[in-house]
């Protein structure tokens, strides 16, 4: 449940149920403003949060929205993959960044703690789900761990603290036939081998103004990951086809053409000022560079 503090005609401040406060945009779709956490460092953590995420609570699991999902996908015999977060989207909710990162440097106990615990209440939680109506095609987590040109954490500190959750979510997947996509923001090129290690299957989304580069990728990683995103979404914001058609043509036709797998997709959100006759020729566009990729193969 969530309280709220303040509304004005633009944005409205609430006290959410992690004991967060957090200011979102009425009028547009945003992340929301960080403003103030309860939870700042272990005490408050061990007190307040731990305790609750012992036990299954059959109020966190979507059952509905899950079922009809899953149902509508399989009457158009399309696809369906579970999406949920993974531990540190889970826990920068509870305590932001800034004090979560604090955490890592000065007592990674209490980091890895909060790993494991949320690692384990994911899973406690979706083999309820996944027995009782049935499990997905595959697995998506959302785990944004990076910024403009930065990780968030260094490879040696992704390794001690988020690796073993991460490897204890993805075999647990694998375990039931499940392949795992990761979606990250930000730059994360430093964490893939990691990542990797962990047994991430799929890299999404590959954000550009961020500083990732699918090229970058391709050749350390072609047989041992899928790629999905990576074009520049200010190419469609722009309504620019020859920018889009440079997109395609210097990232997706050399990684196809050496033999990788790749879905094609933006690198971020399309917001509602792109032409819809834009979105229909950067997917056209893709396919049939694709086809003729295939063809001459």
């Amino acid at each position: 449940t969530s309280q709220v503090i303040e509304e004005t005609a633009d944005t409205i401040l609430r006290l959410d149920g992690n004991g967060a406060k957090r200011r979102q945009h009425k009028k547009h779709n945003s992340c929301p403003e960080h403003v103030d956490f309860t939870v700042k460092g272990r005490a408050a953590w061990e007190e307040l949060i731990r305790p609750r995420l012992g036990q299954l609570d059959r109020r966190r699991i979507p059952f509905d929205e899950y079922r009809k999902g899953r149902a509508a996908a399989a009457k158009r015999q399309q696809f369906y993959g579970w999406w949920g977060l993974a531990p540190f989207e889970q826990m920068h909710a509870v305590c932001g960044h800034e004090n979560l990162l604090v955490g890592f440097a000065l007592d990674p106990d209490w980091a890895r703690d909060m790993v494991m615990t949320y690692a384990r209440f994911t899973i406690m939680h979706l083999d309820v789900l996944f027995a009782e109506v049935g499990r997905p095609d595959a697995m998506f987590f959302g785990e944004d761990l990076g910024f403009k040109e930065r990780p968030f954490m260094s490879p040696a500190m992704y390794r001690e603290i988020m690796q073993p959750g991460h490897q204890l979510l993805f075999d647990w997947s694998h375990a039931l036939g499940l392949k795992v996509a990761v979606h990250s923001c930000g730059f994360v090129e430093p964490l893939v081998p990691g990542m990797v290690e962990a047994g991430m299957d799929c890299l999404q989304a590959m954000e550009v103004k961020a500083g990732m580069d699918i090229r970058q990728l391709v050749p350390a990683y072609l047989n041992r990951l899928a790629f999905w995103g990576n074009i520049d979404a200010r190419a469609l914001i722009a309504n620019d086809r020859a920018w889009i058609d440079r997109e395609l043509e210097a990232k997706v036709v050399p990684l196809l053409r050496a033999g990788g797998a790749y879905i094609l997709q933006s690198d971020h959100t399309i917001p509602p000022q792109v032409d819809f006759k834009i979105m229909q020729y950067f997917f056209e566009r893709g396919r049939e560079l694709s086809r003729s990729v295939f063809r001459k193969s």
